[in-house]
């Protein structure tokens, strides 16, 4: 009756044993850390800079545990802060000469102590909050008017195409702040070009003014297309910091929308808000604008005379002067991916970019006019531009999928791909608020944290054993598998723990517990009934799973719709509140009767069970360690 069958014992087994290893991980901490990665788009990270950073330590007599690379960083991990801290000059010296022009970022970080082993079963521990792993924290305000004037900027140029294409002849279009002013000589050519704006820019809106003996149309951006530029704004600044800040190896960074035009960044782990400033300076605004190859700007380049009218001068990867027109013919909105490869007909390197529609649209149109010009990918980082590469126009490009090749390495051709995938910001941002949470404050939440799950464990389980017996250690000891269970599942998935994930911790403890009071109180309510030992067993599990299953279910609903529609710390709550239901109803149903199942169901003439005392409907009591038939 209370017999288990092997296959169920070792799906117990193996739920056990997984959640070992994935805990384990958990009680290894985290080692002080150095973190160095590019503080410039033309700056590489690979085994030369570990060397230079190795040697750099080596000169100045610091041990290290290790130093890593480990993507687009690299990584050298220490035995004590002091060593860390001692650590991080040495390399900034070796790295920075000049500190006004940084090529690094040197940042100081943790990193988890796991064993190889572990790592190896992708066993890792939980990410840690900010409030319990210290960190930094800011607040960015996006400039939504600059967001408009580029929106506007763009339609200055597609609307100057769209009147060409159309042979409608203008005496100029020009940006004025956040509307387009576009002059005729006659009024039949503005109606003209009205009606093309009208079907062509749905989000415009034109309105007619005179102008001297001129005709004049003023183009702005409608109510609602404005607001819906502003949230296309702030939604892909949110994604191009993910990518950025992802590229840069911060373990699990906080990045979410506040209010209409806000944005939250939580970099955990990282303790110098100097740096973590320099690697949000790594967001960076990307341009494409054609080159000028006229002679005027080819002096320019050689420094023999001025930049021509209309253009601009940046600098190469190799410190040669680019001369490129202002006006800017695609930005990083408009492209969808970037992956490198090879050119089919040269077997150059080469750079294979996937545009959305209007991209597409708009780089036929350019290839088409520009055959065998050149084109310069620009990017703007911290207010300078630089350009990532000038490729020559080889023909006519439509269908949005399109190849830059020409004077590009394969690795060159990598970086640039990876440069163009993590996009570019659509509006500025500016940093108006900051804290740090030191890692000695972490390290006092986590210990309080800690002891209020611990102690709250310890009271529950000294209550059970003590009026529940040995049902009540059968009772504690799935209650800790409950906690290893939940544990290992968060570091499975990679969860984010904070103080509000604790307190949910915490309360899942007293929300399991429930569950096998439900089941003792059942079975001690057959034995009143006068119900022999081991049946008394299998009709208390079988009678309160309905109750427990009811009861998890309806708090399962409110921690839902708390995942679903919170934020934060809620979200952080409503996903420890959400798994340890589960894991509850796992560990007080199953494992607890397995192990009831394994100590009783052997004994085939079982005369009583442990279970603490039994109240007897006529108010005496018994102790169910007797025989069954005196209670």
């Amino acid at each position: 009756m209370n017999r288990y069958p092997v296959w169920k014992y070792t799906i117990l087994v193996i739920a056990l044993l997984v959640g070992v290893v994935f805990t384990l991980p958990n009680f290894f901490g985290e080692a002080p850390a150095v973190q160095i990665s590019a503080a410039k788009a033309s700056v590489k990270i690979d085994s030369g800079t570990q060397n230079q950073v190795q040697e750099a330590l080596k000169t100045a007599g610091i041990a290290t545990d290790g130093i890593t690379l480990d993507g687009s960083s690299v990584k050298a991990r220490f035995e004590s802060a002091d060593l860390q801290i001692k650590a991080k000059d040495a390399i900034q010296k070796a790295l920075i000469p000049d500190a006004n022009n940084p090529a690094y970022v040197v940042a100081l970080n943790l990193l988890s102590r796991s064993p190889s082993w572990l790592s190896a079963l992708h066993a890792f521990p939980m990410y840690l909050g900010l409030d319990l792993r210290g960190g930094v924290h800011f607040m960015l305000q996006v400039d939504m008017p600059a967001a408009l004037s580029k929106k506007v900027e763009a339609l200055t140029g597609d609307i100057r195409t769209q009147l060409r294409e159309k042979n409608i002849r203008h005496s100029g279009i020009s940006r004025n702040g956040q509307v387009v002013d576009i002059r005729f000589r006659d009024s039949a050519t503005l109606d003209a070009a009205k009606r093309v704006i009208q079907d062509q820019f749905a989000e415009l809106a034109t309105i007619e003014v005179p102008d001297g003996s001129d005709f004049k149309l003023i183009a702005s951006i409608k109510p609602e297309a404005a607001r819906k530029v502003q949230d296309q704004a702030l939604k892909q600044n949110i994604t191009t910091l993910h990518n950025r800040i992802n590229e840069l190896g911060v373990a699990e960074p906080v990045i979410q929308q506040q209010g209409l035009d806000r944005i939250v960044v939580q970099l955990p782990g990282v303790q110098d808000t100097a740096k973590a400033k320099d690697i949000l300076g790594r967001t960076a605004t990307l341009e494409v604008r054609m080159v000028d190859e006229s002679a005027e700007a080819r002096a320019a380049e050689g420094g023999t005379g001025p930049v021509p009218f209309g253009d601009e001068r940046f600098l190469d990867r190799n410190g040669q002067a680019v001369i490129v027109k202002k006006q800017v013919m695609l930005t990083g909105e408009n492209l969808t991916d970037a992956q490198p490869g090879f050119d089919n007909q040269t077997q150059e390197a080469a750079v294979h970019l996937t545009l959305d529609s209007k991209g597409a649209r708009i780089f036929k149109d350019v290839t088409r006019e520009n055959v065998g010009k050149r084109m310069a990918i620009l990017l703007f980082e911290k207010g300078k531009g630089e350009v990532v590469t000038a490729p020559v126009i080889r023909g006519e490009i439509g269908g949005g999928r399109v190849q830059i090749s020409g004077r590009m390495s394969t690795v060159e051709a990598n970086d640039t791909a990876l440069l163009l995938r993590a996009g570019s910001l659509a509006a500025p941002m500016e940093i108006i608020e900051e804290f740090t949470i030191g890692p000695s404050l972490g390290a006092d939440n986590i210990a309080k944290g800690f002891h209020s799950v611990t102690w709250g464990f310890l009271v529950v389980v000294a209550f059970m054993c003590v009026y529940y017996m040995m049902f009540g250690v059968f009772s504690s000891v799935a209650l800790g598998v409950n906690l290893l269970l939940l544990v290992s599942i968060l570091s499975m998935l990679q969860a984010t723990l904070s103080l509000p994930g604790m307190a949910a911790m915490a309360l899942a403890l007293g929300m399991a517990i429930d569950s096998n009071v439900l089941i003792n109180e059942r079975v001690r309510e057959e034995l009143r009934k006068g119900a022999s030992p081991q049946a008394a067993i299998h009709a208390g599990y079988d009678r309160a799973w309905a109750t427990i299953l009811d009861s998890n279910i309806s708090t399962l609903i409110v921690g839902i719709a708390l995942l679903a529609f919170g934020s934060g710390p809620v979200r952080g709550f409503a996903v420890v509140h959400c798994i340890g239901i589960l894991t509850s109803m796992f560990s007080a149903v199953f494992f607890s009767r397995g192990l009831v199942n394994l100590w009783y169901g052997r004994q085939k003439k079982l005369k009583g069970v442990s279970i603490g005392t039994v109240w007897r409907p006529d108010g005496g009591t018994q102790n169910a360690l007797s025989k069954t038939e005196k209670v």
